[in-house]
């Protein structure tokens, strides 16, 4: 659920970015993008999908706040559609498997 929510939430904070609004921050975006495709790209290689999983490893280190690359003007917009359509790709591709509340009552395995 957590990866869902921070997926689309990175989402809107890239289009927000796009549109050039003054409420979002670099530094803000960055941190949102990193984090985000951090939590995809787990739940993506938990799930067996390693080709999405490898997919995300460049946008964490191109969102990466503390990273040496420093994306400005022009590069920061490509970056930004290029992290929009992955997301985007994500969103649609990514299956979480969910877990059973009370495994012993839905597993019948656990009582053989």
């Amino acid at each position: 659920m957590l990866v869902k929510i921070m997926m689309w939430a990175s989402i809107v904070v890239v289009l927000l970015a796009l549109l050039e609004l003054p409420v979002m921050g670099t530094i803000l975006v960055e941190t949102v993008l990193c984090v985000s495709a951090l939590l995809v790209s787990c739940q993506a290689f938990r799930s067996g999908q390693y080709v999405l999983a490898i997919g995300f490893l460049p946008i964490i280190a191109a969102f990466s706040p503390v990273s040496p690359i420093v994306a400005t003007g022009r590069a920061f917009v490509w970056l930004s559609w290029v992290g929009l359509t992955a997301f985007l790709v994500a969103a649609m591709v990514l299956k979480t498997k969910r877990t059973l509340s009370m495994p012993l009552i839905t597993n019948r395995d656990t009582y053989s």
